[in-house]
């Protein structure tokens, strides 16, 4: 079953609505944003969150030392006193990431905490869930076989690459504009995983990438040097964007939106990213309507949409339907192709 990281963050609600304590698998390439959706999850549900990296750990680690005690006979036994990461009461999600990263010996302690939830005198908490996530063989990734019986143990749930889900992330998260309009006009290099570089595109890395950006560096220590060039040449074309912020203040007459696509693309993803609230977006749309054609006033409100859910300000998009039937039409169907 392969979903989508929006998907993979509706299924995990799902399991913690219907508090289904099935143990999880994740599998997907490196810098998909398993991890991040994990953790997105728990914070939506008020959950505590502890992220065990298994293959940084000796087995002692998971289990614990073993400490004599007398028993009050003049002899004595071994206890184990488990790691302090460990949690010991609450509700929460114990993420078991890099798995299959993790030797035999540390999946084997593993596979006890997975099907018994507890390991050496340690016990887990009734309330808390346990996940875990890995690479596949494919993505090139140092993994081991995971043994039948622990894969057996678990759901499994494959995530991929996804732009629109990304989108609606950067700009939830307020990634830089020029990242955000780039990837739009170019969405096939969002992930495209490269095993003879260091460095290649990936959503982790293009989030390193914006600030990077943000902070006038190269992104290509992030994205590599042919995503990096790439990205530098699309910027050097905000240079022939005209004035949005006149634009978001209604003062756009008279201004123009150059005819070369990778320019409007800036333009109208850079409009949507700056809107501060429902007038600045109102006032894009409508010289996006006089300036552009339809496929470009799509773009535009399907990017402002994702930024509204995003942020939260689904007021600002409650208040934009009775402004213009247009711009009502697009906002509708925008949210009856993503399913809300």
């Amino acid at each position: 079953m392969t979903l989508t990281p929006a998907e993979l963050q509706s299924y995990l609600s799902a399991l913690v609505t219907g508090n289904l304590k099935l143990s999880t698998m994740i599998w997907g390439p490196p810098g998909v944003g398993k991890s991040s959706v994990v953790a997105q999850v728990a914070a939506a549900h008020g959950l505590d969150f502890v992220d065990v990296r298994l293959s940084q750990l000796a087995p002692t680690d998971l289990r614990g030392l073993p400490v004599p005690e007398a028993d009050g006979q003049g002899g004595g036994v071994s206890r184990w006193y488990p790691p302090e990461f460990l949690p010991r009461g609450g509700h929460g999600v114990l993420f078991l990431d890099e798995v299959n990263m993790a030797p035999p010996t540390m999946q084997g302690m593993a596979q006890q905490l997975i099907l018994d939830r507890r390991v050496g005198s340690y016990e887990l908490p009734e309330g808390w869930f346990v996940w875990a996530a890995g690479n596949r063989k494919e993505d090139r990734a140092s993994v081991f076989d995971m043994p039948a019986p622990l894969a057996n143990r678990f759901l499994h749930l494959g995530v991929r690459p996804d732009f629109d889900s990304w989108r609606s992330y950067a700009l939830g998260k307020g990634l830089h504009e020029h990242v955000i309009a780039f990837l739009t006009f170019r969405p096939e290099l969002l992930h495209r995983l490269d095993p003879t570089q260091p460095a290649w595109p990936s959503p982790r890395a293009w989030e390193m990438a914006a600030q990077l950006h943000r902070a006038g560096l190269d992104a290509a220590p992030a994205v590599g040097e042919a995503a990096g060039a790439e990205f530098a040449a699309f910027v050097r074309l905000y240079e022939g964007l005209p004035d949005l912020g006149l634009v978001l203040r209604g003062q756009g007459a008279g201004l123009r939106l150059p005819a070369e696509p990778s320019v409007r693309y800036a333009a109208v993803v850079g409009l949507a990213a700056r809107a501060a609230d429902a007038d600045e977006a109102y006032h894009a749309f409508t010289w996006l309507a006089d300036a552009a054609g339809p496929e470009w006033l799509q773009l535009y409100v399907a990017t402002l949409v994702s930024k509204f859910q995003a942020t939260g300000h689904l007021g600002d998009l409650a208040g934009l339907l009775s402004r213009d039937e247009r711009l009502a039409a697009l906002v509708a169907g925008t949210l009856e192709l993503a399913g809300g």
